[in-house]
């Protein structure tokens, strides 16, 4: 189906439609290497070839990986790229391809630039303009803006180039190349995934392209990057924002499709002077290409992942799979309290790796129910996972053993001394994070032992006001639901479970009040609020940065309630930033998002 994309009106005279068959090669890179990202583009290159495509488009930085960060400090790093992008153009023929990269100035400037290859050589670059430098974004760190629009002509047919941010906001560059003649804006993505980001970017695209009257093709990289997972979610729009092809969400996929474009006929009437805020846009490259082969190439219009905790757990899975993938390990391990948390992380890892691959840890202490202790079990089982049990109680009575003596001595409250001869601790929160301790140092020596990567379960609710114990279960190598809210945790659960057709977690995990069964009787309401306010609050505070006051208002909850959830908040900074990576899934995540300082004084 060859699919009409309407005319630009910045042009005065249109030559005849031609047919321009493209692809958006969704990949999913490695960073920093280079040599193996570039024979990942040279193969999409000859399969896009293969089936007949003009131009073919890779994703922002598409050689290095995104973000490369402070790889790009390193010449040699630099040097690489150069090489590989030289042997990419000497070997290209038969199509023309559109590859991200870091380019280096003349006075060791270095830009963010797409190049145009074709005809066994380099033809041009465009250098991105508008540099993000927000959120997980640090791009002003490196590199310097470009200053020009740019056009490339294939077959007569006019597109512009831009590099992801350029096109997120009205104007220029994008505006400036479709008064240039452009039909067709190309741009060249790595936009990180966060809930309801696809469907925001696709919007987005859809807006360009009313504004400007030009069809849009972007091309997003795919797979996870330590904490970032780029969703792919390719698309193409045409000028009226209608979206007529779209590469799957959290898959590599090369997406093909014909479009009829308009050839210009004669150049812009309505030069770029007369436009408020244009800019120069300049034709970097033209290649003569023959119509394409037929058949017409059928666009894919992959639907949309829904509901939301599809499109989430997705992210989760792919997030955890490249991160243990990319970093060489080959199985994970994680301790399996029974709780609703930690059989959310299992979940995820045997579908991210294969049972095979998953080591659940159950460590019950003498304050761990027989029916936490049966459902850790069963989820085990349920997954078809390996379960190592570790009792902990010996080891408690060891540490009280050791401890007490110095406890006895040194306690503040002569009337609250500990019981030496029973070898148990005072009862406190030390006891409590001695047993979580345990666990992590037991978890750590399987890690040690067999190269495991130690998973750990907390979620977004307790790392937020630091309900949760350094080098205890906080110890380990990636944190797989960091950035999930509580009430999250529950909904993924429940929408697995929906989705596998019976119980893997059984009912009484999601119907148990959370506890971490530290002590007696212990529930987490003794000392946070209920989970449906807590995520209220810490949603406006941490990820929206509202004030106790507008909180209160909004909410309609208590304001003391409010200033002691964001007390535990500030305080709980310094833990954080000993916690290991894990993946964001929110708008504000805390590591790359949200960086507060620990010694901080300013108490609202």
């Amino acid at each position: 189906m060859r699919i009409p994309t309407g005319d630009n009106p910045g042009i005065a005279t249109h030559a005849a439609q031609r047919t321009l068959r493209l692809a958006l090669a969704q990949i999913n890179p490695v960073v920093g290497d280079v040599e193996g990202n570039a024979g990942m583009i040279r193969a999409r290159i000859g399969e896009a070839r293969d089936a007949g495509a003009q131009l073919v488009v890779f994703p922002e930085l598409a050689i290095t990986g995104y973000p490369p960060e402070d790889l790009l400090l390193k010449p040699h790093f630099l040097t690489a790229i150069e090489e590989e992008l030289a042997a990419l153009a000497a070997d290209l023929e038969g199509v023309v391809a559109l590859v991200g990269f870091a380019e280096r100035g003349g006075a060791g400037e270095l830009y963010d630039s797409a190049a145009v290859l074709g005809d066994g050589a380099l033809l041009g670059t465009y250098r991105k303009m508008l540099l993000p430098n927000y959120g997980v974004f640090d791009e002003r760190r490196y590199f310097e803006p470009g200053e020009t629009a740019a056009l490339i002509e294939i077959g007569g047919i006019r597109v512009g180039v831009t590099i992801c941010e350029d096109i997120w906001f009205p104007g220029p560059p994008a505006s400036s190349e479709a008064i240039a003649g452009a039909s067709l804006i190309v741009n060249l993505s790595a936009s990180p995934y966060h809930r309801g980001k696809p469907a925001e970017r696709e919007r987005m695209v859809q807006g360009r392209a009313l504004e400007t009257r030009c069809a849009y093709a972007l091309c997003n990289t795919v797979g996870g990057q330590d904490e970032l997972v780029f969703d792919g979610h390719s698309l193409v729009v045409d000028a009226g924002g209608e979206t007529l092809a779209r590469a799957a969400q959290f898959d590599e996929e090369l997406l093909v499709a014909d479009l009829e474009l308009p050839a210009p006929g004669g150049g812009a009437e309505d030069g770029t002077e007369s436009r408020p805020g244009a800019i120069e846009a300049t034709t970097i490259a033209a290649v003569e290409c023959p119509e394409p082969p037929g058949p017409a190439a059928e666009p894919r219009l992959a639907e949309p992942l829904e509901p939301e905790e599809a499109e989430v757990y997705a992210a989760l899975v792919m997030g955890l799979r490249d991160y243990v993938g990319k970093n060489g390990f080959e199985h994970v391990v994680l301790g399996l309290s029974g709780g609703i948390d930690s059989a959310l992380v299992a979940m995820i890892a045997v579908d991210a790796l294969g049972a095979d691959r998953v080591r659940c840890v159950v460590m019950p202490s003498p304050h761990s129910s027989d029916e936490t202790q049966g459902d850790a079990r069963q989820i085990a089982a349920n997954l078809e996972a390996e379960a190592i049990e570790l009792e902990i109680g010996p080891s408690m009575e060891s540490y009280a053993a050791l401890l007490n003596p110095v406890f006895d001595r040194e306690t503040a409250d002569p009337g609250a001394p500990g019981d030496a001869a029973r070898n148990e601790p005072s009862p406190d929160v030390t006891a409590e994070n001695l047993q979580a301790r345990i666990r992590g140092n037991l978890l750590m020596a399987l890690s040690n032992r067999f190269g495991w990567l130690v998973l750990t379960t907390g979620n977004k609710s307790e790392l937020s006001v630091g309900y949760s114990t350094l080098y205890g279960d906080m110890a380990g190598g990636f944190a797989v639901v960091k950035d999930v809210p509580k009430q999250l945790v529950y909904a993924l659960v429940r929408w697995r479970n929906e989705q596998a057709g019976r119980e893997l977690v059984p009912a009484s995990v999601l119907e148990r009040a959370p506890s971490a069964e530290l002590r007696p009787g212990q529930l987490d309401e003794d000392s946070l609020p209920p989970y449906e306010i807590l995520d209220r609050i810490l949603e406006d505070y941490v990820e929206r940065d509202h004030s106790p006051e507008e909180i209160a208002a909004a909410d309609g909850i208590d304001r003391e309630v409010v200033d002691e959830v964001i007390r535990m908040v500030d305080r709980s900074e310094y833990k954080r930033r000993q916690a290991p990576p894990g993946i964001k899934i929110s708008p504000k995540a805390f590591g790359r998002d949200r960086r507060l300082p620990i010694t901080n004084g300013f108490g609202r």
